[in-house]
Parts: structure tokens; sequence; C-alpha cells
């Protein structure tokens, strides 16, 4: 089947934008993309009315729970669940996010495996959801943070027999906990955790998979010694200094800054249901967190989108927020876009797939009434997406109903 988006506003994904474009969708792929005028339509090609509105590649997620729901006290709830009720409201939250334009999604911590059973039921299309990359249970010291959705692990060889669990399972990547955490009780964000051996073999294991590590890391300590292992990427990195930041550069590792996590938990007034430690760890990180990230984007360090859906207030569907806060806080529209597309899609490895309009990628795409790259808030409102296309199949919005 193909499709054809006639006289669109076209952004690329590639850092350039283009008035009355086409795009032509040859089943799963982009078959064509450019200026209206020099791009030919084959015969019998649907047309779409898309006059005056934008299309752009579909939005990355790089870090999200679909095992969390964003309930005050999450920790409680998935605690207290069954495993087969987090993963019916895992689907419940993977429909959520392809419905607010969403395409792929990176689950870094789920309680149990359930999470590579949702992946293959959404690849199978059995549950309508987002691509996803899983990392199975995040891998924490004993009593560290996280442990609630990880595997707590001491030492070396226990740390390969952690990952080696995920792996078997399933894992498309290996998240390790190199700090505290807000959510977990006694822990402090401020503090490293793991030593810089146990951290490296969690890197070496992977690697020798084929597989990436993403570290949660909040202190400077923890980022710096998380790096000198070799990690991906940092997510967070709330409290960044000079060293963190020349080591993030060098070493070209992407941070996930997650700046919609910590904002709605430090939004909410005490005695909404969130713990209280909770809440002051969140307040008392807040401005630092946002001085670090403007720190990142003026050194230049690779950044891609995350919001850390899932924890307080923090729902899966409303993903976009964190473009918004990006921009707030010192990116251009058109930098917070390609951070959820192109740079997006090269921390997880599939650049050569999705994150940018090219002849031969995936058809991921979103189509927007109005001009994100004039007011950003347009992405995360579900009334203005037209459509939510995954692999060339329209699968949300009102266009959906049109093919």
């Amino acid at each position: 089947m193909m499709i054809a988006l006639r006289h669109v506003r076209l952004i690329d994904g590639l850092g350039s934008v283009q008035e009355r474009a086409t795009v032509v969708v040859k089943d799963d792929r982009i078959l064509s993309a450019g200026p209206s005028r020099s791009t030919t339509v084959p015969r019998g090609a649907v047309d779409l009315d898309v006059r005056g509105m934008t299309v752009l590649p579909g939005l990355i997620d790089c870090h999200v729970h679909l095992g969390l729901g964003g309930e005050p006290d999450v920790v409680t709830v998935v605690e207290t669940d069954s495993p087969g009720m987090t993963l019916l409201k895992a689907a419940r939250y993977a429909e959520q996010t392809i419905g607010a334009g969403i395409t792929t999604v990176r689950d870094v911590g789920y309680k149990g495996h359930g999470i590579f059973a949702l992946k293959q039921a959404i690849a199978a299309g059995l549950v309508l959801g987002p691509r996803v990359l899983a990392a199975g249970q995040a891998i924490c010291m004993t009593g560290g943070h996280a442990r609630f959705i990880g595997r707590e692990a001491d030492g070396p060889i226990e740390i390969v027999r952690a990952v080696r669990e995920q792996l078997a399972a399933g894992a498309d990547l290996i998240k390790i906990i190199a700090s505290g955490g807000v959510l977990t009780p006694g822990t402090s964000p401020d503090q490293a955790q793991f030593s810089l051996e146990e951290i490296r073999t969690a890197v070496q294991e992977a690697q020798r998979a084929g597989k990436q590590v993403a570290a949660h890391a909040h202190g400077a300590a923890g980022m710096k010694q998380a790096v000198a292992a070799g990690v991906r990427s940092i997510e967070h990195a709330t409290l960044m200094d000079e060293e963190a930041a020349e080591a993030l550069v060098q070493h070209e590792v992407f941070i996930v800054p997650t700046l919609s996590a910590l904002a709605t938990t430090a939004g909410c007034p005490l005695g909404a249901g969130v713990p209280e430690s909770v809440v002051t760890k969140a307040r008392d990180m807040s401005a630092r967190h946002e001085a670090s990230f403007k720190k990142a984007h003026k050194r230049g360090v690779r950044i891609a989108m995350g919001t850390d859906a899932g924890t307080p207030f923090n729902y899966h569907g409303e993903n976009a927020q964190e473009l918004d806060r990006m921009v707030a806080l010192g990116m251009s529209p058109m930098e917070a876009i390609l951070s959820a597309t192109a740079s997006a899609a090269a921390l997880l490895g599939l650049d050569d797939r999705i994150g940018t309009i090219q002849p031969g990628k995936l058809a991921d795409l979103i189509i927007v009434e109005g001009n994100p790259l004039k007011r950003i808030a347009l992405l995360r409102d579900r009334n203005r997406l037209a459509g939510v296309m995954l692999q060339g199949r329209l699968v949300s919005g009102p266009l959906a109903g049109e093919v």
C-alpha cells in the first residue's frame, strides 16, 4: 500500500524544514520525501488531506517505565501489584504512549521480566503500542536505589550473573544504578553506588553480547565513575559538575535528562500522596537539575530525550512535555525535536532505521496541525495530533480512519 502526504511542512530530523513538501510511504518504508514540485507520487497512492500540517519523525522517549503508572506512591503500588496486574497496566500505558506520537520507547527498569512479553505482544500486533527496547530489571547494589524494580547484585561475579539473566530474558540493553535516587527511601542522589570495577564489569559483559549500558546517575561522582567504566548514556545527569561535563564530551556519552520527573514530583503539594522524603529530595535538586541541563547544552554534551514516564504524576501519554521543558531551558524548538528524533535514534543504535524522514527508513511519522517550530507545545496537544504512523500504518489520530 502507498500513502501520499502532499503539501505538508516537513521537519526531517536532519535539522532542516521544507515548506510544501510531499512524503510518500510504501508499505512500511519511506519511498520519497522532498519538495512537492519535484516529488513524484506513484499512481494508486492514497492521498491524505494534510495541506498546511507538519510531518516529522515519530518521537522517541529514551527513558520510560511502562511498569509504573504515575501514581503518587509508585513504589508501594509496584510492590503490591501482582505481575499480571502490572503487565495489564503496562499494556494500557503503551497504548497511551503511541497515541501521543511516541513511536519508540526505551524501558529502563521493570519489576520482573514481563516487559519482554509486552514487547513481543506489541511486535505481533496483539497490543497497540510503540516499538519497545527493554532493559528488564535494573541492576543495583544490595539496598540500593531502584531495588523495587531491580536485581540486587554485589561484586563482579554477581554482576556478571545479573547481566546474563537480563540478556537471557531478552534485554536490548543493560541498566545499572550508579548513584542513589529520589524514589528509594534511604538513598542519597549525591552518593555513588557500585564501585568502578563493578560498573566496568557490567559494561564488559553487556558489550560481549553486543549491548550497551545505561547508567542511572544523579550525582557527579556516580556520573564520572559510570563514564570511566564505558557506559553509553547517563540517565538524569542531575548534579553535573564541570569535570563530569568534560568527561561526557570527551567520551561522547549521551545524557537523558528526564527533566519532567523531578519537575512533576517537586511541583506536587505535600499531602498529595507522594512520600515526604521524595518530595523533599526532588525540590532540593530541581534548580541544580535545570542548571546541569543548561551546562550540558552549552558544552555540547549529546542529549537524547527521555521523560522517566511512570514516576509520580509523570504520566504515559504526556511524554512530549519534556520538549517544552527543554525549550524553556534554552534549547531551540528544532534542537528539542532533534533530541527526540535523530539524536535519540543514535543513542538507541537505530539511526539506520528511524529518527529521520529519508527514503528507505521505516515510516514512523507524526502529523501535526500547526508549526511546532513556532510553538513546541503543539506536540503535546492530542487535539492537534492528526495522525501517528508506525512502520507505515496509521495507528492513531483522525487520519487513521481515512486509510
